[in-house]
């Protein structure tokens, strides 16, 4: 006759593939009407797809920046951080996986005795003590808790869910460290050209500075002219000191970008150098495509299962638990027979726990974990909406700028003209050294405001790939 707690076991095993907790069924739907128009409201129709990972800062055309930020993202502090963290919970899902197997432990031990001579306790011949014995045991114990009502199911569950959001948020480092890096390069560059163009401004000036000296010095310069086009060359030497100074933040906060000290870059980009080229064109993502590649949605959308999968977790605890506990033992004088059947005993306990009466801690519990998914869904909207914004502001941002950048080089063109032609005039002798000091402050202008025109396009075109979340690379493992 089968025994009744075997049987109970057996009944109880029978129940192993329920599963409590609520069952995930994909992240809430955000801005359906955005996604049911099929593109962002500032989105080129006609642009292309973007793929999910792309080396997009290649396309700029510079092999020091390619340089660099491939130097960011292998050895940048913060993707060191993600990768510790990521591991952190992959080994977190090793543990929970580990938790659903049985455990077995060995243990051998080798017990050498002697008694001691009661003779010369008792003062009579008792034999003399005797002699040693040995006592040779292995013993093998296993234990294994059945995951009858899926709580274990639902940990190993929830820890994935979190390894895979860990993951998504290594490659949205990347992202925001790809785009970073840029941004600092171009501002570099941009400060280190509009500082070449200050310096020759000065030069410029410094010379009809000398010249209205000399002017002044055989009467036919005024005094007055003198005052004004010294102040305007002072005025341009006064640039230097600003700009030199963001060149040196440049060069650090890129140094440490790349895990370098401070000053570490210096010589190696202290060298101007001219601003990369924006593509002519930049294909954009639909905001269904921009959903599942921006990795910070992949990471709350995770975020969100393995809340979801807490719950279950938690609501397991209202279940009894059936553990089954086993052990094999062996005992003999000699190590040889140990292997013996009759010297071996063996044990099987069937155990079946119900924490019954707890005062509400399960429930609390449950409550705690219901809370946390409230809090991870609603989390994932506020990504969602946000990565949405940021993509159509950057795209606002972007084609604006492409257009202002237009105007600026038109502006810087007919300044140029401009000055070119007072300048004829006044060697000429039909125009004055202010009328060409001031037409060459208009170029002056007119070639800074172009320069970091085209900047801005630059750190514009990196603001909008990182918007739509590309620049990551996939982790291995």
């Amino acid at each position: 006759m089968t025994p009744r707690p075997l049987v109970l076991a057996v009944t109880l095993a029978l129940l192993a593939g329920c599963t409590v907790g609520p069952d995930y069924h994909g992240a809430p739907v955000v801005a359906e009407k955005t996604l049911a128009a099929g593109r962002l409201p500032h989105a080129d129709p006609a642009a292309a797809s973007v793929p999910a990972a792309a080396d997009w800062w290649r396309g700029l055309g510079d092999s020091q920046l390619d340089t660099l930020v491939e130097a960011a993202l292998k050895d940048s502090p913060d993707i060191q951080t993600a990768q510790a963290r990521l591991r952190q919970a992959r080994a977190g899902l090793s543990s929970e996986q580990a938790a659903g197997r049985p455990k077995v432990s060995t243990n051998l031990t080798a017990v050498r005795l002697r008694s001691p001579d009661l003779s010369q306790l008792t003062g009579g011949d008792s034999g003399g003590g005797r002699g040693p014995l040995q006592l040779y045991l292995a013993d093998f114990d296993a234990s294994w808790e059945l995951d009858l009502f899926g709580g274990t199911r639902r940990a190993i569950e929830a820890a994935s869910a979190s390894a895979q959001a860990s993951s998504a948020q290594l490659a949205d480092t990347q992202v925001q460290l790809a785009a970073d890096v840029v941004q600092a390069y171009v501002s570099l560059r941009d400060q280190q050209a509009r500082l070449a163009l200050v310096n020759a401004s000065a030069d410029l000036e410094a010379q009809v500075v000398d010249l209205t000296r000399q002017r002044r010095g055989r009467g036919v310069a005024s005094q007055l002219q003198l005052e004004q086009v010294t102040t305007q060359w002072q005025t341009t030497q006064a640039q230097r000191l600003p700009l030199q100074a963001d060149i040196i933040e440049s060069l650090d906060q890129l140094a440490v970008l790349c895990n370098l000290e401070p000053g570490a870059l210096d010589s190696r980009l202290a060298q101007p150098a001219d601003l990369p080229k924006v593509p002519a064109s930049v294909p954009v993502a639909d905001p269904a495509a921009l959903l599942k590649a921006r990795p910070d949605i992949r990471a709350a959308e995770r975020q969100l299962a393995s809340s979801n999968a807490q719950i279950g977790e938690k609501k397991a605890d209202w279940f009894p638990k059936l553990s089954l506990m086993g052990d094999l033992g062996f005992s003999a004088g000699d190590p040889s027979h140990l292997a013996r059947k009759d010297n071996g005993t063996w044990l099987l306990i069937p155990r079946l726990s119900w924490n019954a009466l707890d005062f509400g801690r399960v429930a609390a519990s449950i409550d705690s974990a219901e809370g946390g998914r409230d809090e991870a869904q609603a989390h994932y909207r506020s990504v969602v909406l946000g990565a949405l914004r940021d993509a159509d502001s950057a795209l606002a941002r972007y084609g604006h700028q492409r257009e202002n950048v237009v105007l600026l080089r038109d502006i810087e063109a007919s300044s140029g003209r401009a000055a070119s032609l007072t300048r004829e005039r006044y060697d000429a002798g039909t125009a004055s050294t202010l009328d060409w000091l001031d037409a060459e402050r208009t170029r002056f202008d007119a070639e800074q405001n172009r320069i970091s025109g085209d900047a801005q396009l630059l750190k514009d075109f990196a603001s909008l790939h990182k918007a739509l979340g590309l620049g990551w690379r996939p982790v291995n493992g």
